[in-house]
């Protein structure tokens, strides 16, 4: 527990330098605390994927980079013992993020062109019940990076290592644009609606 915790605090400290240097933002600066995705434009560089609604994203299509702001979820849980409640919260976290990314989207200079959403995780469990399509990643050589940067952030997020290594395995995560605001955009609109109703 001492390592996790010293190991943290050293990611603490470099985080604000990789998040210079990686061209991410903020969704809500104004809400660090509660908003875990952290977003960037990409050209998307895979294999062809259609997704369930009938999109097609291709190679150069426009997307939204989800990254989850690892370092603040793993120091939020350094005391949650239980991997199906770490799961749970994680999940929540998530899914309370969502309206504001939905927001994001919609309201982007470049809403127009952008197909989607896409993150790579290895905690991909549970995803598809918030509106996910998970596919796998085609190049051998990127799965293999990715399973190389994040297997450290799993391995501390795991209470049992040994077996997170051998389970885990990084995924695609999409979601169409269409899908995203309809699901979640509407949502913002109602929480918007109701916090001022419990402000009356």
């Amino acid at each position: 527990m001492k390592l996790r915790a010293f190991i943290l605090s050293l990611w603490g400290l470099w985080d604000p330098f990789y998040y210079f240097c990686s061209h991410l933002r903020l969704l809500d600066p104004n809400d660090r605390k509660n908003n875990v995705f952290r977003v960037k434009l990409v050209r998307y560089k895979g294999h062809p994927v259609v997704l369930k609604d009938g999109t097609m994203v291709r190679k150069n299509d426009l997307l939204v980079k989800i990254h989850l702001h690892n370092v603040r979820l793993l120091k939020d849980m350094v005391n949650i013992n239980s991997e199906f409640r770490k799961g749970l919260f994680i999940y929540k976290k998530i899914k309370d993020a969502l309206p504001t990314l939905a927001h994001y989207v919609h309201k982007h200079d470049r809403a127009d062109e952008i197909k989607g959403i896409i993150g790579i995780s290895m905690l991909h469990q549970g995803s598809e019940r918030l509106g996910f399509e998970i596919h796998g990643i085609y190049s051998r050589f990127y799965r293999w990076f990715k399973t190389l940067a994040q297997y450290p952030i799993h391995l501390l997020a795991s209470d049992h290592p040994y077996h997170a290594r051998h389970r885990a395995h990084p995924k695609y995560l999409f979601m169409s644009k269409a899908t995203l605001i309809s699901r979640y955009y509407i949502h913002l609109d109602q929480r918007a609606i109701s916090n001022t109703m419990d402000g009356l």
